[in-house]
């Protein structure tokens, strides 16, 4: 050998051990025991820096067997290069320092390496001893700690941001980055799996592994987790078809809230690193609560949002005035469609008293005496306002002691309506009362006798006065089936003319008598439009009929047939009273009857025009009216042509 060794079997059995200064610390000590004993690993390296030989716990510490050491340099086992290597060894003999060993296949170690010089009898270095500890558990302890730490951090970090943000849920996904970095993983998702199919509600990937898909890693696993929920859940060697993460492990932890479960939080390490998780895994697990209770919150938040689109939908859509006043009657918020006739009175009762705004009586009879605290629900049911000709209603409904909501409702058509519906009830008591008094008159003096002159116009009487009364029972019954749904009208392809004409002669005996003459003029003698029969001849026996029973005796009523596009129109004019132009928008409504012709005592039940515009509505069709005073009406039916 070109340089000095010594074998471990050929050392002597007494040596005198030198550290750094080299003197004696007077021990003697049996080195063979020790050194094959000992729990630490002691590699014994030649002057050269070459292996000469270890115990066997460096043997295994290293993976070598017996033998197989010996002659290896000592910078293949640092792997540092040879001047470095042999610096390090001799500038670290004075302490414990912390260094790497690599091993025989490849992996390398973390140990705590004590170095010393073995002198001989005569005080002239040996050999150099190196004692070496692994340090892995206190390594990995370390890293669980930093883990730890970071963790912790992420809990201040969820804590601090989400729930000091207003818009929780766009934060969720720069938590889970957080936390993904904080414990070293590629990627964290929260998924859910309650409906079917994996369903990502976020997500945070590393860039190294974007395509990663979450939702083929957690399908497989998706029936155990649906069947255990409230289960932490881990697996190793989880196989995917992404090349950055070919094989992870996969940790499930459930996301627990207050009002319940709310899906599960997926931690996705690459290789089987999950090692960690004991020694922080109630860390992550707060973190997961953290989310939870986070959730909850923009559950909340959604539930707030959608109730507060819906009520304000609501109050958008409503017709009625909402007025919020406190227990004195000011007015705190104020309520009003742009077209209500309220509006405009918004900014000006803001702050004001209800006893200013409304009527006294009105007033007291919502707020009550004496300021007395809100209890009860009350009803105003009819009353005015100043400069506002509509009728109202009110209703106030408590909010608390101390505030109340007043819903003002317009029932002006309502109180139209019913002045309309009591008219009619006077008119029809009327109509049918006149006829049947009539009848019983004409009924006795046929019973008491007479000239055959006599007896003829008492029968023609009674018959003309029972028709008059069946007339109005079949508008009434119309005008009930119409309201009902009950009257149905089947538009399909016929002939106008036949209707029409059948119609007009209906009316001729009642024109004849009142000396009217019904006029007809039509170029076609046929013409296919959509309708139905009965309801047409519904309309046309009463616009002719009104047409007569409005127009003078001696006049003409005109009906006339003429095509327009796509359409057929039927005219039906008199030279009767006209209709006065404020009456015209009303025309078609129930039991609505023009003041002139109330004035003129002309008999009728209001109801006719409403059946007329009822079943043209149910056909597609259309009818048109014009109109001047003392000269006469016109109304225009409209059908369409069959092409």
């Amino acid at each position: 050998m070109d340089e000095k060794t010594i074998p471990l079997d050929k050392l002597p059995v007494d040596v005198k051990v030198h550290l750094n200064s080299g003197k004696s610390l007077g021990t003697t000590l049996d080195y063979r025991a020790l050194f094959e004993q000992t729990g630490e690993a002691v590699l014994i390296i030649g002057l050269n820096f070459k292996v000469i030989t270890a115990n066997p716990k460096a043997l295994q510490l290293l993976g070598y067997a017996e033998g197989d050491l010996i002659g290896t340099a000592v910078e293949d086992l640092m792997m540092l290069d040879e001047s470095v290597g042999r610096d390090v060894i001799l500038g670290n003999r004075q302490q414990a320092t912390e260094q790497t060993l690599k091993r025989k296949d490849g992996l390398i170690i973390p140990v705590e390496l004590s170095i010393s010089v073995v002198h001989d009898q005569k005080a002239m270095p040996a050999y150099i001893q190196l004692v070496a500890r692994d340090i892995t558990e206190r390594k990995q302890a370390d890293r669980a700690l930093k883990r730890h730490m970071r963790a912790l951090s992420v809990i201040g970090e969820v804590t601090a941001g989400l729930f000091r943000s207003p818009k929780l849920d766009q934060r969720i996904p720069e938590v889970l980055e957080t936390l993904s970095y904080a414990v070293g993983i590629f990627s964290c998702a929260i998924f859910d799996i309650k409906n079917g199919p994996v369903q990502v509600k976020y997500q945070w990937t590393d860039q190294t592994a974007a395509n990663f898909e979450v939702e083929k890693v957690i399908t497989p696993f998706a029936q155990s987790l649906a069947e255990m929920p409230e289960r932490v859940f881990s697996v190793t060697d989880v196989q995917t078809d992404c090349p950055a993460a070919a094989n992870i492990s996969l940790l499930v932890i459930p996301i627990q809230g207050t009002l319940g479960f709310w899906g599960f939080l997926g931690l996705f390490d690459r290789d089987d690193r999950l090692s960690w998780l004991p020694t922080i895994f109630d860390i992550v697990q707060t973190t997961a609560n953290l989310i939870g209770a986070a959730m909850e919150r923009v559950h909340y938040e959604e539930v707030l949002r959608l109730s507060e689109a819906r009520n304000r939908i609501i109050v958008d859509v409503l017709p009625d005035v909402l007025i919020r006043i406190d227990r004195f009657g000011r007015v705190l918020d104020f309520f009003a469609k742009s077209d209500h006739p309220l509006y405009p009175f918004r900014n000006a009762v803001l702050g004001r008293s209800l006893l200013g705004l409304f009527p006294e009586d009105a007033a007291h009879k919502l707020l009550g005496e004496d300021n007395r605290p809100f209890a009860a629900v009350e009803r105003l049911e009819s009353f005015t306002l100043p400069q506002v000709a509509n009728t109202f209603e009110a209703e106030l409904h408590p909010i608390s002691e101390r505030e109340a909501l007043i819903i003002i409702r317009d029932i002006t058509e309502r109180a139209h309506l019913d002045q309309m519906k009591s008219d009619f009830i006077n008119r029809a008591s009327h109509e049918l009362r006149t006829p049947l008094t009539s009848a019983i008159l004409m009924a006795d003096l046929i019973q008491q006798g007479g000239t055959p002159e006599e007896l003829d116009e008492y029968w023609r009487t009674l018959n003309s006065e029972l028709n008059r009364q069946k007339n109005l029972i079949n508008e009434l019954l119309m005008a009930g089936r119409l309201e009902s749904g009950n009257m149905r009208l089947e538009s399909a392809p016929m002939d106008l003319m036949p209707t029409l004409l059948d119609s007009v002669n209906a009316v001729k005996p009642i024109a004849n008598k009142k000396k009217v003459t019904l006029a007809f003029e039509s170029a076609f003698e046929s013409l296919l439009i959509w309708g139905d029969k009965g309801g047409l001849q519904q309309v046309f026996i009463n616009l002719i009929n009104n047409a007569v029973k409005f127009s003078p005796e001696n006049e003409t009523v005109e009906i006339k047939v003429t095509l327009d596009e796509e359409m057929a129109r039927v005219s039906i004019s008199d030279h009767g009273l006209g209709i006065p132009p404020e009456a015209l928008l009303h025309l078609f409504e129930r039991f609505y009857r023009a003041q002139n012709v109330t004035v003129a005592e002309v008999p009728g039940s209001g109801i006719g025009l409403y059946i007329v515009k009822s079943i043209l509505d149910g056909l597609k069709g259309t009818i048109q009216v014009h109109s001047e005073a003392k000269r006469g009406s016109t109304f225009v039916v409209g059908l369409k042509l069959v092409k």
